[in-house]
């Protein structure tokens, strides 16, 4: 499969490592732009825009196990000695759905706050609220932030929303994402197909305290598919781990990707 997968690729020429960072739903690979900054200096660095996002392209229907496919497709461009994916919410379903389907293929995984697991509605309001935007009539940036407010009161995510909202050269307003599409594609974006695959290599996942996306009622699942999985626990962070403590995020992300690996 050829990947149409927009991306930037940031190469260190002094490593032999290539981390994947893939951000989740609604969300640009600007959206982990922190990590990003971080990690260039140290390892050879990708950041991805999921299908329906950013500036890749839009599809009729979002799927986990297509958007998967199409990053096996981009990262064989880019393979290094060892490569590791890190992926947030809806990335992280994508990333851990790569590792499944082509084990031998990632030396890292790295999980944000996301488990392999169907999950119950969660962006019924958001979708709705998005669609109630007149984009036709929108004249600038705060109009579509007030469209918003009714049905998403907290601002912060309206700020996320509205970084996907640009003006093309004729003026007229858009959002980046593929909203039809990821709105009747969200049955199977909160889902997950279960398998009997199994990914050997340690994994690390990393939840916000303050979230509930992995809860322990999930332990069973998680170690189903990933035996040698671990947790690490960012105390008073929420689902945006890595934007409210990045400091605490991409320490724990550097000591797992740094670790001592046996020979």
């Amino acid at each position: 499969m050829q990947s149409t997968l927009h991306y930037s690729f940031s190469e260190n020429a002094d490593s032999d490592y290539l981390l994947v960072i893939i951000h989740g739903l609604f969300g640009t690979a600007d959206n982990l732009s922190v990590v990003k900054r971080h990690f260039a200096p140290k390892v050879n660095v990708l950041s991805v825009d999921l299908p329906d996002h950013g500036q890749s392209a839009h599809l009729e229907h979002f799927s986990i196990e297509a958007a998967a496919e199409q990053l096996y497709a981009l990262i064989n461009q880019f393979k290094k000695a060892r490569t590791g994916v890190l992926g947030h919410s809806l990335g992280g379903k994508v990333a851990m759905r790569l590792a499944l389907t082509h084990p031998q293929f990632l030396d890292d995984l790295i999980v944000a706050d996301i488990a392999p697991v169907s999950y119950p509605s969660r962006h019924d309001a958001i979708i709705s609220a998005l669609k109630s935007v007149d984009l036709n009539s929108v004249k600038s940036r705060s109009d579509a932030d007030k469209s918003l407010q009714s049905g998403i009161p907290e601002a912060g995510v309206r700020q996320f929303l509205l970084k996907s909202l640009y003006q093309d050269t004729g003026k007229q307003w858009h959002w980046r994402f593929n909203l039809n599409g990821l709105a009747n594609s969200y049955e199977a974006i909160k889902g997950w197909q279960s398998s009997d695959a199994q990914f050997s290599e340690p994994v690390l996942f990393i939840k916000g305290g303050n979230s509930d996306y992995i809860m322990a009622s999930m332990q069973s699942e998680i170690l189903q598919y990933f035996p040698a999985a671990r947790a690490h626990v960012i105390e008073g962070a929420g689902h945006w781990l890595h934007a409210e403590k990045p400091d605490a995020f991409n320490r724990v992300v550097e000591k797992h990707i740094f670790r001592p690996h046996q020979a």
